[in-house]
């Protein structure tokens, strides 16, 4: 990191905070619910308006954050975030809860991809130029993996004591909250839009192509969305009776595993470029999932699962830096925030077809899901395997 300048410093820092943050709240969330009795249609409201809540914050953030500034927007979401740590601490109802999960901050995933990150992509893409921006892309995932899973791990501290209701340890958030509002204050103005057009929030000449991509990538994730980590507990146990052991080993080494190939999808990136990094690593690896659902026994299907990860997760870096060169450095804030709106209203459409699509054969979401993703992959490719890049990033070495 020493490598790297100021601004981007305090990112990564931020992110590492935050993401233990989210990685201890994300398990709370569901723990503190069930602790206080909390009906299941109450707890699904509360989880789908922090969905919901983190699309709508992440498309304003996509309108109005340049024209605001980045780095005022960007304390003041976590304003926001500290806010909503004492609600979920305090509050007894759960339309308060609702109210608050509507804010768009917090998350239902151990590695968010909101409001935050629709913003520290083009502060750090400001930051980053060449071929270090994807290298800093895969730095900054790298950190938010090792931080969420540590933060997750974390949550099981306050089932170790009875004095402190669980719900009270969403006060955690608040001083990681202080912390990053430090950090957006400390920021520099090189982190702010640049151009003609800087601070409109508003997509121009990119308009077509973040339409596409954000298409393409809502695509992606909904088949992502039919092999979600808890379907995948579930086929393990209900096929192979797999025990709890057995599962979080596997879940803690699919954690390791992404964090070595966000740091490797970079150096894969200096030789092929971004692009077919993207495609060529992502589309063997859905291959992979699909045979998931063929595997013969339980180490199979683990070495399969191993597998596929090493591949799947090398586009979320290389994917990050192509959207950040693609477009132009004024419509880095809207395209960042539409494509990521686009990954997270279409994956919860994802695990009910899974469900469905289970009746038919235990395994079947995972053949779905891998063909879904395929035909992203092949559709990416032919869509902009033509389109020049105005920077020498996705050059081979």
């Amino acid at each position: 990191m020493n490598s790297y300048r100021p601004d981007t410093r305090r990112l990564l820092v931020a992110q590492g905070l935050r993401a233990f943050a989210y990685g201890f709240s994300a398990v709370l969330l569901g723990t503190s619910l069930e602790e206080r009795d909390v009906p299941a249609w109450q707890v699904g409201l509360v989880l789908g308006a922090t969905v919901a809540g983190t699309a709508l914050m992440s498309v304003l953030v996509a309108r109005y954050a340049d024209r605001v500034g980045r780095r005022r927007w960007y304390a003041g979401l976590y304003v926001l975030l500290g806010v909503v740590g004492v609600v979920f601490a305090v509050a007894g109802s759960v339309w308060v809860l609702v109210a608050a999960a509507l804010t768009g901050v917090l998350s239902t995933e151990v590695i968010e991809s909101g409001p935050f990150t629709s913003l520290e992509q083009p502060m750090l893409a400001s930051d980053l130029r060449g071929r270090a921006q994807v290298h800093g892309f895969g730095i900054y995932n790298a950190i938010a993996a090792v931080a969420g899973s540590l933060g997750a791990l974390m949550a099981a501290v306050p089932t170790l004591t009875s004095e402190v209701p669980p719900q009270w340890w969403f006060l955690v958030l608040v001083p990681v909250a202080v912390a990053g509002w430090a950090i957006g204050r400390s920021l520099s103005a090189a982190v702010e839009p640049v151009g003609v057009d800087a601070g409109q929030g508003r997509l121009v000449r990119s308009r077509s192509t973040v339409s596409r991509l954000a298409a393409l990538f809502a695509v992606d994730s909904f088949g992502g969305g039919f092999t979600v980590s808890a379907f995948v507990a579930y086929w393990l146990t209900a096929r192979f009776d797999a025990s709890p052991a057995v599962i979080g080993a596997t879940f803690f080494a699919v954690g390791l595993l992404q964090t070595v190939s966000f740091l490797v999808a970079a150096r894969l990136a200096d030789r092929f470029g971004l692009l077919p990094t993207m495609v060529f690593t992502h589309l063997p690896s859905n291959l992979l999932l699909a045979a998931v659902a063929f595997a013969p026994n339980l180490a199979t299907a683990v070495v399969l699962l191993l597998a596929r990860t090493v591949l799947s997760q090398m586009d979320v870096p290389t994917r990050q830096a192509y959207v950040m060169t693609l477009v132009d450095p004024d419509e880095r804030t809207p395209a960042a925030a539409y494509t990521n709106t686009a990954r997270y209203v279409s994956r919860p459409f994802g695990p009910p077809l899974a469900a469905l699509a289970q009746t038919v054969a235990l395994g079947l979401p995972f053949v779905i899901a891998g063909g879904i993703k395929s035909v992203y992959d092949v559709t990416l490719w032919r869509w902009f395997r033509r389109v020049p890049l105005p920077e020498p990033v996705n050059e081979p070495a």
